[in-house]
């Protein structure tokens, strides 16, 4: 069984701050990558960022230069810093893990429940 729990989602002020956390437990063998997505009402979920266990990063272009995803390996958690916010970036923000767990075979993706960011004034 494995679970990703997300924290740190809220309100905050257009050009303000937030950092999303996101751990990832249960029976991991191995992960290969964390990332984050979100999801705005009427829209499809799209990619924000992600990692690899590695350290190499990849950014929508949306958010370059506002966004720093970072992940610590030794406790399986991956986070968000959100810079410079927009109200455009409101949306249900989701973790995402590929990963593989013990006693299967390959790498498969788990999502986290999403965490609410929204920015108004």
């Amino acid at each position: 069984q494995v679970q990703l729990v997300e924290s740190g989602g809220g309100l905050v002020q257009p050009g303000g701050s937030l950092r999303l956390s996101c751990a990832a437990s249960g029976t991991i063998f191995s992960i290969n990558a964390m990332g984050w997505y979100r999801q705005a009402p009427g829209k499809e979920r799209e990619l924000v960022a992600d990692i690899t266990s590695g350290g190499s990063t990849n950014y929508a272009d949306s958010v370059k230069g506002r966004f720093t995803i970072s992940m610590d390996n030794a406790k399986n958690t991956v986070y968000l810093q959100m810079n410079s916010l927009k109200p455009e970036d409101t949306a249900v923000y989701y973790c995402n893990a590929n990963l593989r767990a013990y006693y299967t075979r390959g790498y498969r993706s788990y999502w986290g429940q999403g965490t609410q960011v929204t920015v108004s004034s």
